[in-house]
């Protein structure tokens, strides 16, 4: 959890990582993308919260709490 801010908004390659970027960013839940957006429909991971058209992101707080959990 050292990896996510105290508080704001993270992007999805922020929480499942992306091997690809430079430097690469390690995952905080390692899950694909098609398994993280079935989880948000079904619940068992966070709404996002859209701060623009295209643009998508979660809540810290949401995903520290989903953190706890496991």
């Amino acid at each position: 959890m050292s990896l996510l801010p105290e508080t704001g908004f993270v992007r999805l390659p922020q929480i499942i990582g992306d091997p690809k970027a430079n430097p690469p960013i390690p995952p905080i839940i390692p899950v694909k993308k098609t398994c993280w957006w079935q989880g948000v429909k079904t619940g068992r991971f966070p709404k996002p919260v859209k701060l623009g058209p295209r643009v998508t992101a979660w809540r810290v707080e949401d995903i520290r709490d989903l953190i706890a959990k496991a």
